[in-house]
């Protein structure tokens, strides 16, 4: 019978320490809730940027352009900008490198460039599409996929804006 109380109190202890320790259903559904209305704020924002200037609650905002994962649909995001693909390899130090600083100087890419973050490893067809031979190769593309520029090694965000035709 000791044996049997002092199991239930350990279960009792434990349990309530659970319940102590877990996060409050309200402050649960308050996140939850900030984060649906951030999303909504985000969805109903524009997506161009730095030069642009906009008016949000009494605050003047930048806009910029952006860095994203590559998918084939972006490549529409060419028909009102400039598009840049990044075959970048994790392993490569000069693609972490632009990487860094790309995420960075995120506010710095001009409002009508999008750079495409292409994994280098897994994108063969990419890679042989547009002659890819080496890791840190960027490709400016239009909205049809075809190649404007093929270059390599830009070390900075800057550098590489500057190669943009």
């Amino acid at each position: 019978m000791k044996n049997i109380l002092m199991l239930v109190g350990i279960i009792v202890i434990i349990g309530g320490g659970f319940i102590l320790l877990s996060p409050k259903k309200d402050a649960m559904v308050n996140e939850i809730q900030m984060m649906k209305k951030e999303d909504t704020m985000m969805k109903n924002e524009p997506t161009t940027s730095s030069t642009t200037k906009v008016m949000k609650d009494n605050v003047m905002m930048a806009r910029t352009g952006s860095y994203e994962v590559y998918s084939p649909e972006k490549l529409a995001k060419a028909n009102s900008g400039k598009v840049v693909l990044f075959f970048r390899a994790s392993w490569c130090p000069t693609c972490k490198a632009l990487d860094a600083d790309i995420v960075s100087n995120l506010k710095s890419i001009p409002e009508n460039v999008t750079i495409l973050d292409v994994d280098y490893d897994n994108s063969t067809d990419l890679k042989k599409k547009y002659g890819v031979t080496y890791q840190h190769t960027l490709v400016e593309v239009n909205a049809d996929g075809l190649m404007i520029k093929k270059w390599a090694g830009s070390p900075t965000l800057a550098s590489l804006v500057k190669e943009i035709k």
